[in-house]
């Protein structure tokens, strides 16, 4: 071998491949003491290797612990366990954020009532632990997401043999209201998006009508997500239910796109970014929808962002869409879901009630038509 041939280091040593001084090979050969170590010196540069980053989840956990950790709670160990078994199911950063807040809130009402194990637990507790929240002015649906963090802790707490299964028998149902989707009135529509002067802002807006995503959603989606040719957005993710799915822009929400893709910074990861930032915030989204309200005389009429939703779900069942096509649109995992906008636009219970108020005030209603109430 030549002292030449020496300069030519495979740069696989940093893998471990072979010793990183590839002298120690040759340290009986001759020609070793002739080499200068200023042309070919021993040490060779230390490459930093980056350290791996760490995801979101992992991030919004630790935050909890250490809050868990720092505070007074009663069965603090098990609260850490059922967390870290809810982080290994795959259980997104707002699971996470959602479970810890309703256990701390129900292990401080435990704990304020004067109890600190977990084999002192009730059935009793968890009603009191319902009429507190409703005390609170909490909305039932609001009552019921923590109380079911809770009966998922019990069941956690079931299968480590801390607790028997009878806290689980005849377990406390809520009614919860039923109401209908809120729509804008197609007048108020037309006037809203009359004031809505700014190229970015009428884009967000006219997507988010046309297509029915969910704020959220639009607010992550990337320039490249977009597909300009066949008017529709991949969300390939939704954040909410973590299933993709594929939507679609009408016309006017394609120019109002267009206009606002020739003015925005092309360096912008986002589609929609806020001034000095790589992103739009939702509480930035909020006001300036607010603000448009405001502008179009609509502030007190009760219209929020997630409307826009609701408005397209609505038009498009008018237009005689199938209840599944809509529901694989709208991104939702149960039918009856999609089924409540359907009690907004059911013409034919429409066209009967006016058919038959028409008879009735002709008086053509005969004894025979009359139904026993």
């Amino acid at each position: 071998m030549h002292k030449d041939q020496l300069r030519n280091i495979n740069p696989n040593y940093l893998h471990g491949c072979h010793p990183a001084d590839l002298r120690s090979y040759f340290i009986d050969s001759t020609f070793i003491q002739d080499i200068d170590d200023t042309q070919f010196p021993i040490a060779i540069p230390h490459t930093d290797i980056p350290s791996p980053t760490i995801p979101a989840r992992r991030r919004v956990l630790d935050q909890i612990l250490d809050i868990i950790s720092g505070s007074d709670l009663p069965c603090r160990d098990y609260l850490t366990q059922y967390l870290h078994h809810k982080y290994r199911r795959n259980c997104s950063a707002n699971t996470l954020r959602l479970t810890a807040t309703s256990l701390t809130q129900f292990l401080s009402f435990y704990r304020d009532k004067g109890k600190n194990h977990p084999e002192q637990m009730t059935r009793e507790d968890f009603e009191a632990f319902v009429e507190h929240g409703q005390d609170r002015g909490l909305k039932p649906n609001s009552v019921r997401t923590r109380l079911c963090a809770v009966y998922a802790f019990v069941r956690f707490l079931i299968e480590k043999k801390v607790v028997t299964y009878e806290l689980l028998e005849r377990r406390i149902k809520l009614k919860l209201p039923d109401c209908l989707p809120r729509a804008i009135n197609p007048e108020d529509l037309k006037q809203l998006l009359s004031v809505i002067d700014h190229v970015r802002n009428r884009a967000l807006i006219l997507l988010l009508l046309r297509t029915g995503m969910r704020i959220g959603e639009l607010l992550n989606t990337k320039v490249e997500d977009v597909d300009l040719r066949e008017q529709k957005i991949l969300i390939y993710q939704a954040h909410k239910t973590a299933v993709g799915r594929v939507v679609y822009y009408s016309n006017d929400a394609e120019m109002a796109l267009l206009a606002w893709l020739k003015v925005r910074d092309p360096f912008k990861e986002n589609l929609f970014y806020g001034q000095g930032r790589q992103s739009l915030s939702y509480e930035s989204a909020r006001s300036m929808f607010n603000k448009y309200l405001q502008k179009a005389g609509l502030l007190y009429s009760g219209y929020t962002l997630h409307c826009l939703r609701h408005t397209f779900a609505t038009e498009l069942l008018n237009a005689r869409m199938p209840l599944e096509c809509l529901r694989v649109l709208l991104g939702h995992t149960n039918l009856e879901v999609t089924r409540r906008y359907a009690r907004l636009t059911d013409k034919t219970r429409e066209q009967e009630y006016f058919k038959a108020m028409e008879r009735i005030v002709k008086g053509d209603v005969d004894e025979d038509d009359q139904c026993d109430c």
